[in-house]
């Protein structure tokens, strides 16, 4: 059903269009959306608005998985959603020429570990039958669609799809406390932060087969924010305010790491201990940049698996322009 209203919506135009100085912002939970938290905490929205001469009316609200994200979009009820790079893909490859999502900014490029506590299992090779890879969303969100990628180096691209038969959609924490316990039919999960820090700290037995860095050949973009073509268009203070916010608020992060940790745990109101977080923002792996790193990866290789009908020439093409001064890829 939400598959169909979802077809059906991308016919219809945004709806509940509003004036310039207000922006509504969903986000997701985690770690991954640091940037966000800085905005939020210090207000910097308003602030770059204020300097812009514009008060803005920012609306923040929570949703999980990016099929309510992009429901939310199309509706016209959200302005600006989150999410991982193929999900964004997907929607800027359905929508061209109708509502013409694009990304607004990178959240930063943070690895996915996918762990398994089977001693046997080194590679993707060694899961069979009878092994279980916990992903959030089975088939289309970021895990799978990363693992896709890597079957068909390994497999041949008529086999992209072979992991997916034996993976089923499970929430992190839950994939986490599965793998943490053994016993059970999960053995194996494409694991995001913090989780994969608990997991391999909780069970010596579980053990990292392979890294999303290591698929897309480096550090690599893990959620970015997205919009429509209209809102862009029809509020363009408000969305420089808001890509200005960005931009100061991932600087903040990296002249202060020890603050954006105090800022997660407090916007978030996460029971995560105080010390794990800081670890996690200052693991050099984690880079929390609107930076966009190795999206086009995934561009052109969902494009020659078919998921992707069109090709984008470059990052820049489904990137809004104000993203185009910084460096990409």
């Amino acid at each position: 059903m939400a598959c169909a209203l979802l077809s059906a919506s991308l016919l219809l135009p945004s709806l509940s269009a509003h004036a310039e100085g207000k922006i509504r912002i969903a986000q997701q939970f985690g770690i991954g959306y640091l940037i966000l938290d800085v905005v939020r905490d210090r207000q910097l929205i308003q602030k770059h608005g204020r300097q812009a001469g514009i008060e803005i009316d920012v609306d923040w609200s929570s949703l999980s998985g990016a099929t309510g994200m992009n429901e939310a979009l199309i509706a016209g009820s959200i302005d600006v959603v989150s999410a991982g790079v193929p999900p964004m893909l997907t929607m800027w490859d359905r929508t061209r020429g109708k509502q013409n999502v694009k990304a607004v900014a990178a959240l930063g490029s943070l690895p996915n570990y996918l762990l398994s506590n089977n001693p046997a299992v080194k590679t993707i090779k060694d899961l069979g039958s009878k092994d279980r890879i916990a992903v959030p969303a089975a088939g289309v969100g970021f895990q799978s669609r990363t693992l896709q990628i890597e079957a068909a180096r390994v497999f041949g691209k008529d086999e992209f799809k072979r992991l997916d038969n034996i993976s089923v959609s499970l929430p992190h924490p839950d994939a986490t406390a599965a793998l943490i316990a053994g016993g059970s039919e999960i053995n194996t999960h494409f694991s995001s932060a913090p989780f994969y820090y608990q997991a391999l700290a909780a069970n010596k037995n579980v053990h990292k087969v392979l890294s999303s860095y290591d698929i897309l050949g480096g550090p690599a973009t893990f959620n970015v924010l997205y919009s429509t073509q209209k809102f862009h268009d029809e509020n363009p203070k408000t969305y420089k305010a808001f890509y200005n916010a960005l931009v100061e608020a991932a600087q903040l992060i990296k002249a202060d790491k020890a603050a954006a940790a105090d800022i997660f745990i407090r916007v978030q109101n996460s029971k995560l201990p105080l010390e794990l977080v800081r670890k996690i923002i200052e693991d050099p792996e984690n880079d929390f940049t609107v930076s966009p790193h190795r999206t086009h990866v995934y561009a052109e290789e969902l494009h020659k698996l078919g998921v992707l009908k069109n090709k984008a020439a470059s990052w820049k093409e489904y990137f809004f322009e104000e993203a185009h001064a910084l460096p990409g890829s």
